[in-house]
Parts: structure tokens; C-alpha cells; sequence
């Protein structure tokens, strides 16, 4: 495989946008960390955080950021002849957002990649081929996950989940309440709860954190709000219970990751 750019956990703000009627010369893969908006075939299609795009050789490209900031990663990449035959036989959609669960641990794959191909390692190219492999059957396991777990008798309210997740991570701020999601879908309470994580690998409760979370983070780095007015706009009303949440998804306090943003300051922008 040759890589003609790569890069890790860009950071782009608001007027972000990528227009190309002609696609580009070589692949481009898309990890997306923050809402983003494409146009596929005159649709406009809203992807939440933690989704994944492979663009062919050619196809029209064509999206921009959905919030306040945008976050990815991006590959644009030359496969080889097995590599083509691979990602066929893994039946990896192409050129359409595939939205998923998380995407951490393909991000952590994308990283070593990057740091592979930058450095003057004595095998690089070797190992940044096998990290492509695997970063292929993690995208065809995470794929398989999302829509084998959507039962013929659960296929009626997918397209009802799908708009609840986009709410949660577009609205996170808001008091979502199961009993009135499970009511717009006709089901009960533990139904609907366990249609949802089937559906999307991921349990309502969780996806809710994390939109929140994910949310104050972007707030954190980009702003200098006060933390108690970053809690109560991702929907904690307790600026206690928001800094103990957020420690437990990301390691460290709302103060310290805001130090630890503000010091290393923002990545270059590229695509």
C-alpha cells in the first residue's frame, strides 16, 4: 500500500468543508471523531461522532462539519491488488458513512500508522501495511456488528433508532427521557433498551454520557466557559456529579484536560 498523506486526530473548526465533484486520484478513508454532514448522490446525510468512510478513486467528496469543531482522521492511500481484494471480501461499504459504536480503537490503529510512516523506521512500510490489514478487519468486524444485530422483527424501528442516536449527539444537553423514547418507538421500556444496544453495540445510558461528555470536551478546548456553565449546557445541573462523570470516561478532571488541551495546543490542519 502507499500512503500519499495521513493524518491523526486533525482538529478543524466550524467552516470546515471539503468540496470535490471529481473525488481525488486515490482512495480516502474518513474517521470521524465529531458531527459531519455529506452529500452522497444529492442526499445530505448527517453523520454522528464515532463513524467511518472509505472514498474510491474518482467519487465526489463532499461534506462538512455539523458543530462548532470537526475531528478525524484521514488516509488518502494507494491499495495494492490484494489489498482491493481484501477490502471486497470484507464487504466494507464504500463511499457511504457507516455510524458505529466507537471508534477508538480503529483511531488507535490510525495513530501507529502515522507514526509508523513519518518515522525512519528500518520497516516501516512493513509494519504500516499490517497495521492497514488490521485496521480493515476491525472496520469488517465493527460493520458486521451493526447489522447483524438488527433482527428482521427489529428492522421496522431502525430508522426511529437512528434518528434517537443523531438527537443525542446533536442535542446532548438535553433530559432525555427513556420512557418517551420507547413510546415514540410503541415499546416498553426494556424493549426499546435492549432493541437500542443491539442495534448500535452500545446501550442508550452509555450513548447519552458520551454525547455529553464528548460535548464538554469540544467546550473545554475551544472556549474559556466557565465549567459549572459547560456542565449545566451538556445537562448537569451538579458540577459535582458532571467533573466525577467526566473523570470516569476520560482519566482526568474538566480543569485538567482543559490545562493539558491549552498546553499542547491545536493539531495543523490538513486533509
Amino acid at each position: 500500500m502507499r500512503i500519499d498523506e495521513i493524518g491523526y486526530n486533525h482538529k478543524h473548526d466550524e467552516t470546515f468543508h471539503i468540496d470535490r465533484p471529481e473525488g481525488t486520484g486515490d482512495w480516502l478513508m474518513l474517521i470521524i471523531k465529531s458531527p459531519v454532514r455529506f452529500k452522497i448522490e444529492d442526499k445530505d446525510i448527517h453523520a454522528p461522532a464515532c463513524s467511518f468512510i472509505i472514498y474510491e478513486p474518482g467519487y465526489p467528496q463532499f461534506y462538512y462539519a455539523d458543530s462548532s469543531v470537526y475531528y478525524d482522521d484521514w488516509l488518502h492511500f494507494v491499495p495494492d491488488e490484494n489489498e482491493i481484494q481484501l477490502m471486497k471480501s470484507l464487504n466494507i461499504p464504500l463511499n457511504n458513512p457507516v455510524s458505529v459504536s466507537e471508534v477508538t480503537d480503529i483511531s488507535s490503529i490510525v495513530r501507529n500508522m502515522c507514526f509508523e510512516h513519518y518515522s525512519t523506521n528500518k520497516n516501516r512500510r512493513q509494519s504500516v501495511d499490517m497495521y492497514f490489514r488490521l485496521l480493515l478487519y476491525k472496520m469488517n468486524e465493527k460493520t458486521l456488528t451493526i447489522f447483524s444485530s438488527i433482527k428482521s422483527t427489529e428492522r421496522p424501528y431502525f430508522q426511529k433508532l437512528l434518528w434517537i442516536r443523531e438527537s443525542i449527539y446533536r442535542w446532548p444537553g438535553r433530559d432525555y427521557s427513556i420512557d418517551d423514547m420507547a413510546r415514540e418507538l410503541s415499546l416498553s421500556r426494556s424493549r426499546f433498551q435492549h432493541i437500542y444496544t443491539d442495534t448500535f453495540g452500545i446501550s442508550v445510558n452509555k450513548d447519552i454520557i458520551n454525547s455529553r461528555i464528548e460535548k464538554a470536551a469540544e467546550l473545554l478546548r475551544n472556549s474559556d466557559m466557565p465549567i459549572t456553565e459547560i456542565a449545566n449546557i451538556v445537562g448537569y445541573s451538579s458540577i459535582q456529579y458532571f467533573t466525577r462523570q467526566f473523570k470516569n470516561e476520560l482519566g482526568i478532571t474538566p480543569v485538567q484536560y482543559r490545562i493539558n488541551e491549552k498546553s499542547t495546543g491545536s493539531e495543523i490542519e490538513s486533509e
